[in-house]
């Protein structure tokens, strides 16, 4: 946005990943949003964000009045939904060679969390025996050490499998036909993958930080990001235990009910209008 012009601008900060953990980004767009956010943020007549955890973080963090920061929560898409059981086969056969499978959904970067999923999901295999394979869709950026590292760790490197990107229509009957999405990043704004397991009734593992807990309400497991073993116990509970498979999907069912696109809209809007007043 521009710093030099009088005319009313909003700006959209979904999250200040950034400030938190400025060494997860290429250097120049560090110092680039850590040397421009600040003052985007303060120039603007509103701020829009997408979680309540967002919106503190940005108040607290840039130094702006919680009056002039609004929470527009995000959507989902609506076509999204079940698959039936024979289709759910059928994309593990394509998938997974037919076995169940744990999905990660999104880029590589360090709060993603592929560092410490994937030894998690090793433990796992090594604990259980089970057949069940770790999918991850989304762009691979092979610059990341430490998900290298783990992934050279791994005793059961054959069962992890790396689709790249999928378009929107495979990408919901990948997730339709998952055993559980696993999103256990260490930071995020929002989350909308959570959103899109929910509404494809698979149960949702993911982390007790950041905006998770707000997003997924209590139809989630929740995990400690940052530790290997509790990825890993939750990833055993969901595999080892249909009643709380079949719990989190009724749950997760109810929690997307809330959230939708028209309804983001709307508060969109309602935000503008607030501006130009």
């Amino acid at each position: 946005m521009s710093l030099r012009t009088d005319v009313p601008q909003m700006v959209v900060l979904h999250d200040l990943n950034f400030i938190h953990y400025p060494k997860d980004l290429e250097r120049k767009w560090s110092v680039y949003l850590n040397e421009r956010t600040k003052k985007f943020a303060q120039k603007a007549k509103r701020v829009v964000t997408v979680s309540e955890f967002s919106k503190e973080d940005i108040v607290q963090q840039l130094g702006v009045s919680s009056q002039k920061v609004d929470n527009v929560y995000n959507g989902v898409n609506e076509s999204y939904g079940p698959i039936s059981y024979e289709r759910k086969l059928s994309v593990r056969e394509k998938i997974s060679g037919g076995a169940p499978y744990f999905l990660f959904v999104g880029s590589a970067y360090p709060r993603k969390n592929l560092q410490r999923l994937i030894p998690a999901f090793d433990l796992f295999k090594i604990k259980t025996g089970s057949d069940a394979k770790l999918v991850v869709v989304g762009k691979k950026f092979t610059g990341y050490k430490e998900v290298n590292a783990a992934i050279d760790s791994m005793k059961f490197k054959n069962d992890l499998i790396f689709t790249g990107m999928l378009d929107a229509n495979v990408l919901h009957e990948v997730i339709a036909a998952a055993l559980a999405l696993t999103y256990v990043s260490y930071f995020e704004g929002f989350g909308i993958p959570l959103l899109e397991a929910f509404k494809c009734d698979v149960p949702v593992i993911t982390s007790n930080v950041t905006s998770m807990p707000e997003v997924a309400g209590n139809a989630a497991l929740f995990v400690d990001p940052f530790s290997v073993d509790s990825i890993a116990n939750a990833l055993m509970k969901v595999n080892q235990n249909e009643g709380l498979r079949e719990e989190l999907i009724l749950k997760g069912r109810a929690r997307a009910s809330h959230f939708s696109w028209d309804k983001t809209a709307e508060k969109l809007w309602q935000s503008i209008e607030k501006m130009i007043r």
